[in-house]
């Protein structure tokens, strides 16, 4: 392990004091676990967990418009008035 010092308010102070009295845990056991949470949730591959899950929420409904549609229908309107060439 490698040793480091955190600067903590007094109001994340008396949390983590708390939470140590109430879990059993030691302060130190605590914040590990929690710098473990945080990098786990931020790594790439959960990211593209998330990201696979997300892909398909909206393929089957049907109250959407034609996405497709709509953006030909502006860049038509935008080739019209110049704004695409």
């Amino acid at each position: 392990m490698v040793r480091t010092q955190v600067y903590l308010t007094e109001e994340e102070h008396q949390g983590l004091k708390a939470l140590s009295s109430h879990t059993g845990k030691k302060q130190s056991e605590l914040i590990r676990s929690a710098i473990d949470k945080l990098i786990a949730e931020n790594s790439p591959q959960q990211r593209l967990a998330f990201l696979r899950g997300a892909r398909s929420m909206w393929k089957k409904r049907k109250d959407l418009p034609d996405f497709p549609a709509l953006r030909e229908e502006a860049n038509k309107r935008a080739r019209r008035s110049g704004g695409i060439e």
